[in-house]
């Protein structure tokens, strides 16, 4: 795999690269100043001006991001690609790492229904105001019990201390 390369053939705008990749003129902002895309270089008048490298490059970070990896999980990876300093063995182990984080979340995940599916299941469809899926969700002394075996990492119930 060869590093991105600034080729300034296609000379696109910001905008025509927004376009082309799908993504917003806004999140390629963004990328720019967390340095995940290098600063482009400007016309005599001042205009951005990017090249196939960029986009392939925007391409990368825009599907790394659909397939959950974090903004650092990224940056990594382009560092590696950017210093031609890698081999297959060590991005299988970030990605293994990265589908561990994954099924750990979809357990979390499937806690959580779980758990919603219970309180859906206390509610007797009454046309009164008095619901106990709004009930345990007030109630203080049950926040511990919805959140507990949920939270890990960076996922965590919601705190329910009102």
């Amino acid at each position: 795999m060869a590093a991105f390369t600034r080729s300034r053939s296609s000379g696109l705008t910001r905008g025509e690269l927004a376009a082309r990749s799908g993504s917003n003129i806004e999140t390629i902002r963004y990328y720019e100043r967390v340095g995940l895309m290098p600063p482009p270089p400007r016309t005599p008048g001042g205009h951005r001006v990017y090249g196939s490298g960029d986009l392939k490059r925007l391409y990368f970070i825009c599907r790394g991001r659909r397939l959950g990896f974090s903004l650092n999980e990224i940056r990594e990876l382009l560092a590696l690609v950017d210093q031609q300093d890698f081999t297959c063995d060590a991005i299988r182990d970030l990605t293994l790492s990265h589908a561990r984080e994954v099924q750990a979340k979809i357990l979390d995940l499937q806690k959580i229904e779980h758990v919603l599916r219970d309180m859906a299941a206390q509610c007797d469809r009454g046309d009164l105001p008095d619901c106990p899926v709004l009930d345990t969700l007030f109630a203080d002394s049950d926040a511990g019990e919805i959140s507990q075996g949920i939270a890990h990492d960076n996922v965590r119930a919601p705190d329910l201390n009102l």
